[in-house]
């Protein structure tokens, strides 16, 4: 179960916003299920980055592996997942992410390897040659054992097996070896012939995700990136109450784009301060590669096949005709350990807010990004505020490590079978100590702490939209 604190309070005047933000505080049932708070459908929520939303199905084509530790080994399930995609299509994807269970049903978004452990992993490049030269990619099982000298041939489970455990040797640098012979002679070939390579671009985005600007003015220019062949634009919903209108470059309406694209929010000159956001969809191929990540505390996936999918993007637009004007958008930054937060004012009065005790200035015409630092495993809840009604929500969960100090003091309830189990208790025996490949049954993988566990406090950060000449203070949190 997963507790949110989310304050959000303003202050009067033009352009003045005082937020408090607070990190949310996690902690597992009693029942030992750890779930996470869905994206909660909010005025200016932020968006993802786009591409692909999907959810996960579950394991489908494995075998078995042994993970070795300096005290015990864990057997654990190796293979492909499946997911199911949001508006259409399949994924087929890896863990990357070992020490994570897999939450069934868990909503995935394609995420750039920086918001994930892949991010500050030197061998990233190695795991996507080993998905672009394993299987599925080479679904001739037969090419496949001859490359790897395997001379009994392979069976898809083998295959499976094989690809998923020369992948954890380089996301998670784990001592893993597979049970079954031929697929443990694969992970050794896909490990030993691996190469760097180097990150696939996104299958839909769209650069920037939010502008800013005076009523009257084309704002923008937003870019669209995809490797689609054309997209659909979705005007926004609103357009017939702030008559606001998407167009290209000449000013005509657009409702059909391709790569590399331009498109503007034409706001109308007397259209009263506000917000709006279109939506660009398309059906593509998701290039093997790209990372998903869950905001469920669910192991981060990487991409081994995908159906023709449905992707999409939005992005969003702010004006006013006066004071500061602000567009705020976030990506994850694992290097950094936090979220960038973007802030570009359009307006004419600067843009001011402070955040841990530093207070940041957003000159008129001027883009800055600062770094939110956030616990690692910690879902965060935080809003922004700013004049003429201006909202933006962010939500997620800071998943950068691979292995972390919670799965020590968890217990994790299962659905059905997942790769990786949390680290166990080692036994006399040493050998076979969860079991996650098992059926008819919920598998319990127990950790050093059984019940209920509240991980961590709130970590409460403060944004302040300073206020106005001649004003008082704004009451304190």
């Amino acid at each position: 179960m997963v507790f949110s604190s989310h304050v959000v309070s303003s202050l009067p005047g033009r352009g003045v916003a005082r937020v408090a933000v607070a990190v949310l505080v996690s902690a597992l049932a009693a029942t030992g299920v750890l779930t996470g708070a869905g994206p909660a459908a909010a005025k200016g929520e932020a968006h993802g980055q786009g591409g692909a939303t999907a959810t996960m199905g579950g394991l489908k084509t494995y075998g078995t592996a042994i993970v070795h530790d300096d005290e015990f080994n864990q057997e654990v399930s190796a293979g492909l997942f499946e997911m199911s995609v949001e508006g259409g299509g399949t994924l087929q994807t890896y863990c990357v992410d070992i020490q994570n269970p897999t939450q069934k049903d868990a909503k995935y978004q394609e995420t750039p390897w920086s918001g994930t452990s892949l991010g500050t992993n030197k061998d990233a490049g190695r795991v996507r040659w080993i998905l672009q030269h394993g299987y599925p990619q080479v679904n001739d099982l037969a090419e496949l054992a001859k490359k790897a000298g395997v001379s009994g041939g392979l069976t898809e489970q083998d295959a499976a097996a094989g690809t998923q455990v020369a992948i954890w040797r380089y996301s998670d640098h784990a001592d893993v070896e597979a049970v079954d012979p031929e697929a443990e002679r694969l992970a050794d070939y896909l490990e030993r012939s691996a190469r760097d390579s180097t990150e696939p671009a996104a299958s839909l985005t769209l650069d920037p995700p939010a502008v800013s600007g005076h009523p009257g003015e084309r704002l923008g220019p937003v870019t669209v990136r995809t490797n689609a062949d054309g997209a659909t634009v979705a005007p926004p919903v609103d357009a017939g109450t702030n008559g606001v209108r998407v167009v290209d470059k000449k000013g005509e309406p657009v409702t059909e784009v391709t790569d590399g694209a331009q498109v503007f929010f034409d706001v109308p000159e007397d259209a009263a301060a506000g917000t709006t956001e279109l939506t660009v969809q398309a059906s593509t191929t998701v290039p093997v590669g790209r990372a998903l990540a869950s905001e469920s505390r669910s192991q981060t996936q990487i991409l081994a096949g995908s159906s023709e999918s449905t992707v999409s993007a939005t992005a969003t637009a702010t004006w006013a005709a006066d004071g500061a004007i602000p567009a705020l958008s976030a990506e994850k930054n694992c290097a950094e350990g936090g979220l960038d937060i973007t802030t570009a004012n359009k307006g004419d009065e600067p843009f001011t807010f402070e955040l841990l005790d530093t207070e940041y200035t957003i000159a008129p015409g001027e883009t800055r990004t600062v770094t939110v630092p956030l616990p690692e495993d910690r879902a965060y809840d935080f809003s922004i505020r700013g004049p003429a009604g201006f909202e933006q929500r962010f939500t997620g969960v800071l998943d950068c490590r691979t292995k972390t100090a919670a799965l020590a003091d968890a217990t994790h309830t299962l659905t059905e079978p997942a790769p990786s189990t949390p680290v166990t208790t080692p036994t006399p025996e040493d050998t076979n100590l969860a079991d996650t490949g098992s059926s008819g049954a919920t598998p319990l993988i127990g950790g050093a702490a059984i019940g209920l566990v509240v991980i961590g406090g709130a970590v409460l950060l403060l944004l302040r939209k300073k206020q106005g000449q001649g004003q008082g203070q704004g009451q304190g949190q």
